[in-house]
This record gives C-alpha cells, structure tokens and sequence, in this order.
C-alpha cells in the first residue's frame, strides 16, 4: 500500500490493516479547493496536519464541509518538497493510546501545499491567487510563537525583519511580512473580508498577530509603500478580524515505533525525514487522543461549520479564560518547568519525569499549587478536571514518545506567557508575587539548562531557539562549579520585561530565582540536591 492517491483506490487493503480512509472522493475535493478557495493555513507541520487537517478531514466526511485547506510553507519549504507532494497532500494520523494501542487514519484535506517564497514566482502568484479570491474566508496559523516576533531581546527589530520593513512588499522574506504583503493584495483587489486566525500557543494569540501585521504594515506606510486606506483596511473588524484561540494537542516528532508499525502493516515509504533546518517530520504523524480547540467567533467573510468537529466556538472571553488556564497553568508551564530539567538529568523523553519524585512533584505544585488558583473557570470544561487529566493521563503517556528536546524549543519565547501571566496575577493581588516556590524553581532550571551542560558535567545540545547563543553567553560568564562568580550576571535576563512580561526583581522573586540558580551550578549533582531541598526530598 502507497500513501497516494492511486494507492487509496484499494480501499480493501487498507481497512484489511486497520486504517481508515477518507469515505468522500479525495482527488475531487482537492479539485474543488484549489478553485474555490476557502481556508489557507500557514505552518503546517505535524500538529497542523493531526489536528487541524483531521478537523476538516471529518467535516468533509460528514458532509459538513465541501472543500479542505490550502496549506502554506514560509519557513521550512523541504516539507513541501517531500512529506506533501510526493503523497498527493495525504497524511496518515496516527492517535497514540495511554494503553499502548494506535488509532490509524488517512486524511484527505489537504489540497495543495504552496512555497511562501517571493523568489519563487509560481508559488508566489499562486498565493496572490489564493488571497485575492473573495471567497477565501480564513486564514490560520501554527507557526510557534517565534513566527510572530519581529524583534530582538533588545527590542531592535531582526536583521531580516529591518530588512522586509526596508525593502517593502513585492518580496518579503518573514512570514509576518509575506502575510502582510498578501494581505495588501486583497485590499487593492476589492478589500473583501477575512478572518486571520493564530492558533499558536500564545497569550492573546490574535492580537500577537494583529500587532505583527500593523507594525510592517505601519512600517511601510512610513516610507511611502502603502497608503493609509490599507490600516484602516486592517483596523476594521468587519473587514479583518484577528480572533482569539485556544488549541492543544500534544504532538510529539514522529516515532520510529508508529514507523515500523505502519511498515509492518504494509504501508510502504514510511520513512521519518530531517529536514536542513531541523524539523521531524514524516508521511504519518502521531499523537495523543484529547484535543482541545476553542476560537472567538469573528469571521467577517463566514466560516466552516468548525462546531460539528468538535470545536468550541465562543466569544472572547471564554477563549481567553480557556487559554489562560491551559497556556498559563494547566499545561504548557508543566512542560516548560520540567524538560529543561529532564535534560539536565538525562531523561530522554518527558513521559519518564512523571515517575520522578522530584519532578512529579514539581509538575504539582506549578499546576495545583500556583497555577490553578489563578485560573477562572471558562464555563465550557472544568480547569480542575483538565488539569487532573493532563497529570494522570496525558503526561505519563510514554507511547508518545515526546522528547524534552522538543519540548525545550524556543522555550524563551514561551515564559513570558507560561510563568508570566502568573506571576503578574500574583503581583496585581498581592502587591508580590514572593510566595512563589514552585515556579521560581522551575525558571532556575530554565536558566542552568542553557549552559548545554548536564548534572554530570557531560555537554549536550540545546534545541533550536532564537534566543539560546546570547542566554548561553550570559549564564556561561558565571562557570559550573564557581557558584561564588555569581555577581549580577543573569539580571539582565531576569529584569527583562522583554521575555517574562514583567521584571522578575520588581515581582519579588528575582532574588530567589538568582539564589536557586546559584546553588544548581554548585558543581556536578547540585541539580538534583537542590531540587530534592526544596521539593521535599533532601538527602
């Protein structure tokens, strides 16, 4: 069997292994997206495809949906090049079971992968094509919160974000000046609406986006690309709406157990790729089984019947209150606090700290301890009962597979919202956020994580993170086993409003941070001493 067009005219062989096929007609509904566009999404790597492509997979089943998405690559183009071309846009998703058995399904929702490159001229007028349709309703995102950034931890603007600003719209290089240029298309062309829609995990998603696209947007205003008319275009909500979302689904890199798993059922090409610029990506992607996506209501162009699939589709401050409790206590801080320190302890994949004592501890007290009191109940699932599952069932999953690697990338542009948002809720009741333990731990961590050396003493490589080189520069001024060097140094990381959203010294725990640190470089095995001190495990 051939993940492939032709291939999927067997429909027996593939249900004889247990793998479902799309029950609509695949090359038909590609046909019909391709020319009569509806939902463009940029970033589309494996979460995009088991989550979002499975959302439109099972409207077009149900009959909900006529036409899937056009899927858009502005970064890492060998995607396209081999994971959706050479299988007619197919993937196969795989959802990974706490009980060690695998739900395996082939989605057909994907029309068409498109180069976001100026310099690709096909590519680039196909995107113009796809913008300028009035009938195209949304456009979304994954494409992590580094894909929104446009500037330095000095707040100066990236060297290539100067340059699009510079250089204008007729060939942008980042993805938020591709997006704008596209945008700036559509205006000229009639200025039909449409609804652009992150569902990245960042606080305030849609206004992340919103600010990006405004400042280039603003930017080339400046220096005479674009008129005015075109911001009030973008600052009409009629016309562009930026919603809010709330998405998780942990999506760890492809394993090589589904891989041989798929193979051994007769799935032939199989093979997981690596692509220059890092990205694990193969032909299937795997998965846990809960989900949860929740977008604002805003779409001035119409919509998919995206409720019929599961989503929960509400108003601002639902989603806000939603992605709060996940982004800010109920989930991802868990992750962030415990991967750099399974890194720093040898632990492969993250599934292991969950029988750590320390760490299950630790994962404790960030989540029931100070980050679920800080929470407000969405109204549409219990934070408690979400919190319970992601402790009891969704972590200890070691069929995911998920490395504290990938859960380590770009972490720094993750704090600010993962452990900010709290410590800000702390500081506007308490005037400090002083009685925090936990997440003070867990920053320390962060930090001795970025030297690249373990509690051993033995070197291992960060993962990729715009950030990593100059905080390696600034904790490496103090070396591992001089913890007496210590003098100031890493107060530029914690001061930075930049990076966490407030200074940490103003905030009360800048200090307690400084001195935690301080005892985790003591020297080989201060790690763990210091996580057994104050999780209540001394030696």
């Amino acid at each position: 069997m051939r993940l492939s067009l032709a291939g999927l005219k067997d429909t027996g062989a593939w249900e004889a292994a247990g793998i479902s096929v799309p029950s609509y007609d695949v090359a038909e509904t590609q046909e019909r997206t391709r020319k009569s566009p509806k939902w463009l999404h940029f970033g589309i790597g494996n979460i995009f495809r088991i989550f979002i492509g499975g959302i439109a997979d099972s409207l077009l089943r149900d009959g909900s949906a006529e036409t899937g998405i056009l899927c858009a690559e502005a970064f890492d183009y060998e995607i396209v090049d081999k994971i959706y071309r050479p299988y007619d846009n197919l993937g196969l998703c795989v959802t990974l079971h706490k009980d060690g058995s695998m739900e395996k399904r082939v989605i057909g929702s994907l029309a068409e992968a498109i180069k976001a490159k100026a310099d690709d001229a096909t590519s680039w007028e196909r995107l113009k094509a796809i913008f300028t349709d009035p009938g195209l309703q949304m456009i979304s995102f994954t494409i992590t919160e580094k894909g929104y950034g446009l500037t330095k931890m000095d707040g100066t603007y990236l060297g290539y974000v100067q340059s699009d600003m510079e250089n204008g719209p007729k060939a942008p290089v980042g993805i938020m000046a591709v997006v704008t240029s596209m945008l700036l298309e559509r205006f000229r062309s009639g200025a039909a609406p449409l609804a652009l829609v992150s569902m990245d995990n960042c606080s305030h998603n849609g206004d992340l986006l919103k600010r990006s696209v405004l400042t280039i947007a603003e930017e080339w205003r400046k220096r005479g690309y674009v008129g005015a008319a075109f911001l009030e275009y973008l600052n009409d909500p009629g016309k562009v709406s930026f919603p809010w979302t709330m998405i998780d689904k942990i999506t760890p890199r492809p394993g090589e157990f589904v891989q041989k798993e798929l193979t051994a059922d007769g799935v032939e090409a199989m093979d997981i790729v690596v692509t220059e610029k890092r990205t694990y990506i193969a032909p299937f992607v795997n998965a846990e089984g809960p989900q949860y996506l929740v977008i604002e209501d805003s779409f001035p162009n119409g919509r998919p019947c995206l409720e019929r699939a599961g989503v929960y589709m509400t108003d601002r401050e639902t989603v806000n209150k939603a992605e709060r409790m996940k982004v800010t206590a109920c989930l991802n801080p868990i992750h962030t606090a415990l991967a750099p320190y399974g890194r720093l302890l040898g632990y492969e994949y993250f599934a292991d700290l969950m029988s750590d004592p320390e760490l299950k501890v630790l994962a404790e007290r960030v989540g029931y301890g100070e980050g679920l009191p800080k929470v407000v109940d969405p109204g549409i699932f219990s934070p408690k009962a979400f919190l319970d599952e992601v402790i009891a069932e969704r972590m200890p999953n070691k069929y995911l597979g998920d490395t504290n690697a990938r859960i380590c990338t770009d972490s720094s542009q993750g704090v600010g919202v993962r452990f900010g948002e709290t410590i800000k809720a702390y500081v506007a009741e308490y005037g400090t956020a002083s009685q925090l333990e936990a997440i003070p731990l867990a920053l320390a961590g962060w930090l001795r994580y970025f030297y690249g050396i373990d509690d051993d003493g033995q070197p291992f490589e960060l993962s990729p993170d715009p950030l990593a080189q100059e905080l390696k520069e600034i904790v490496s001024q103090v070396p591992i086993g001089h913890p007496e060097c210590l003098t100031g140094q890493i107060r530029l990381v914690l001061s930075n409003v930049g990076i966490f959203g407030i200074d940490l010294y103003e905030a009360g725990i800048g200090v307690k941070i400084e001195a935690i640190f301080k005892e985790e470089i003591a020297g080989c095995g201060a790690v763990r001493a210091t996580l057994k001190k104050y999780l209540g495990h001394e030696q």
